[in-house]
């Protein structure tokens, strides 16, 4: 029997962003900006139970996301409809005011502005990640990256034109996002980096590798955020941030064993 074909290929870009151990880096950026929307956070995180069980949801939309991106499309469709299910069920309002929604906001985790910075925080922080630690993309390959989820937006329920139609509108739309006075990052979401995201349970040998990840994850947010979850920075530690990642791309990479590098297809 043929093997069944996925929604990409080995050459879509999407799949060779994901398919490098190092981007795995992301994800931690991309919990704490996604947490930044209040609303977004109550719909997706404080209302789903999220922070109740947080790594086994994570484990499981990382199962969803591994399907969409690397397996065939009957698995990535079986499993993006039932998404979809949960996502229709939850409804709610802000319980207290956060930035500049009062209480009472309506939230819901099918409302195309949540769901698309929700996979815009993705997007967001891979792509910097990549370029980072892997190698500097171009307009043309960071375009086809967004073209790719673009697709993946639509398995989780969004029209094409709720998305922005190339990279150059997806910055845009990052842009005007950081700047517009949506993001606000209550209590809660300080709790749930601090707690869940910072302070993950990793055998005691882990933790060096888990802070130099969590130094990553600081110095990569953008500073308004970065001070708005009450960390730290100072210039001695983003040279050495961007000077790590100089030689990890120039020097580490390079010489690490592709199996090591690169995840199997």
């Amino acid at each position: 029997m043929a093997p069944q074909t996925g929604y990409f290929t080995d050459a879509s870009m999407v799949r060779k962003v994901h398919r490098e151990f190092a981007v795995r880096v992301a994800g931690p950026r991309t919990l704490l900006l996604q947490a930044t929307h209040p609303v977004a956070f109550a719909g997706f995180f404080a209302h789903t139970g999220a922070l109740d069980e947080p790594y086994e949801r994570l484990a499981r939309t990382a199962k969803v996301m591994d399907a969409i991106t690397f397996g065939p499309r009957a698995e990535a469709d079986r499993l993006t409809r039932r998404v979809r299910a949960m996502h229709r069920r939850v409804r709610g309002e802000l319980a207290e005011p956060a930035g500049r929604f009062p209480a009472g906001t309506p939230y819901a985790a099918d409302d195309p502005v949540l769901l698309l910075w929700i996979l815009a925080a993705i997007v967001d922080s891979s792509l910097l990640v990549y370029d980072k630690y892997v190698r500097r993309l171009s307009d043309e390959e960071r375009d086809a990256y967004w073209q790719d989820y673009r697709v993946i937006g639509t398995l989780f329920g969004l029209l094409p034109e709720e998305m922005p139609a190339d990279i150059a509108g997806f910055d845009a739309y990052m842009e005007e996002t950081l700047t517009g006075g949506d993001l606000h990052i209550t209590p809660e979401a300080r709790e749930l980096a601090l707690e869940i995201v910072m302070r993950p349970p990793v055998p005691l040998r882990m933790r060096p590798m888990l802070e130099l990840v969590n130094q990553i994850t600081v110095g990569l947010l953008p500073p308004e955020i970065r001070r708005g979850y009450g960390f730290s920075w100072d210039p001695a530690r983003s040279v050495a941030l961007h000077g790590g990642a100089e030689y990890v791309r120039r020097v580490m990479l390079p010489l690490l064993p592709r199996r090591l590098r690169v995840r199997a297809a």
